[in-house]
């Protein structure tokens, strides 16, 4: 049978306590193969690998694989929410909506578990979303290659869309990321006597300055693109001259393309800088699984038209955000697509104050179940 509105409710609940981070998800991993195991067995197969869990339906008559995924690790954030079921790992909670995408999951399976389909079907429950690319580690292990799905769906939640409100849109949903580590040596030295020394805060000043220069003279303006340099550490005190300096930031854009040509920008300015100033420059551009979600033309086209056609369902068209999001990664080698659900928030994702209306959750799994069962008639 599927679960109920108070055991859905109650997941999500156990869940959000239980926030681990990327990896580590040892008791999130425990509980889901619990929740999981109390489900009629019949047609499903269970696998575990590291700390994710993949579940296949075996269909009646199959001729392709449906696939949805669902992150299941948190964000080393110290919740402030005052909610009586609060995170009760220190300084480790699910402000990305984790627990709800687990939960609506858990929903999803629930009633292929009960009511089999035509195809097979995988449910993944991926690691690591937020700091270790989890998506492209399993697919490149080959975790997914027994049962390689043809189509691949999932959600993320957005605090700014009404509760249970499904968004999306044809083309790029989200931003591909890649982070910036620059270190910069060249000799300390006595503030007194700069020409014996060689001033790495000057050097990686140049470089801050120089790249403000990519989105505005290297990016077509009809286009996007963000460069962001958040860190930048240099010496000890101030009549010393820092030998070393370290600058950290990231990419954001919308095609893979365009990420691309904005790592070899930032690449040549480094090489650049270190030319200009006598200095060693070791550059790490760390892309990882986190290229733009990129939905496919022919999965988007038919998951939007399923959304709009049904008036249980609330359909908005959305704008491309420059949040990063792994899935990015599977959804260039699987044809697939991705959604926002709406869970209504005045805090933003990633805050310590995040409380995601737990209404979006059935609102979730009707419209994935509505178009699951009608992709299932079609493929």
């Amino acid at each position: 049978m599927t679960l109920t509105t108070d055991e859905l409710t109650q997941i999500y609940q156990d869940l959000h306590q239980i926030p681990e981070i990327g990896l580590k998800e040892f008791e999130t991993q425990a509980y889901l193969l619990k929740v999981i195991a109390s489900l009629p067995q019949n047609w499903l197969t269970i696998k575990k690998v590291e700390t994710a869990t993949l579940v296949f339906v075996s269909g009646q008559a199959p001729h392709a694989t449906l696939g949805w995924r669902t992150d299941i690790d948190a964000l080393p954030v110290q919740e402030q929410t005052g909610l009586p079921f609060a995170s009760k790992h220190e300084g480790m909670m699910h402000a990305c909506g984790h627990d709800i995408h687990m939960t609506v999951a858990l929903g999803l399976l629930s009633y292929f578990a009960t009511n089999q389909p035509q195809n097979n079907m995988l449910f993944l429950f991926q690691p690591a979303e937020e700091n270790a690319s989890g998506g492209k580690r399993l697919y490149e292990m080959g975790a997914l290659d027994d049962w390689m799905p043809d189509e691949i769906y999932g959600l993320h939640i957005n605090p700014q869309l009404p509760t249970g409100a499904i968004g999306c849109r044809q083309g790029t949903l989200f931003a591909g990321t890649c982070e910036i580590h620059a270190h910069f040596s060249g000799k300390s030295g006595h503030a007194a006597y700069p020409h014996l020394a060689n001033d790495m805060v000057v050097a990686g000043a140049q470089f801050v300055n120089q790249i403000q220069t990519i989105v505005s003279r290297n990016v077509d303006p009809i286009q996007s693109g963000v460069v962001t340099l958040g860190q930048f550490h240099a010496g000890t005190i101030g009549n010393v001259i820092s030998g070393s300096a370290q600058v950290d930031g990231t990419i954001r854009a919308l095609t893979q393309v365009m990420n691309q040509h904005i790592q070899q920008r930032v690449r040549t300015i480094a090489e650049g800088i270190a030319l200009s100033y006598d200095c060693q420059v070791d550059l790490d551009l760390h892309q990882g699984g986190y290229y733009p979600v990129e939905n496919d033309p022919t999965t988007t086209a038919a998951f939007i038209e399923t959304m709009q056609t049904d008036p249980a369902i609330e359909y908005v068209e959305t704008e491309p955000a420059m949040t990063g999001e792994d899935f990015g990664f599977l959804i260039a080698k699987i044809h697939g697509t991705m959604f926002w659900l709406g869970v209504d928030q005045p805090y933003q994702l990633h805050s310590e104050h995040l409380v995601p209306h737990v209404g979006a959750i059935e609102k979730g799994i009707y419209a994935m179940t509505t178009y699951f069962k009608k992709r299932d008639a079609e493929i």
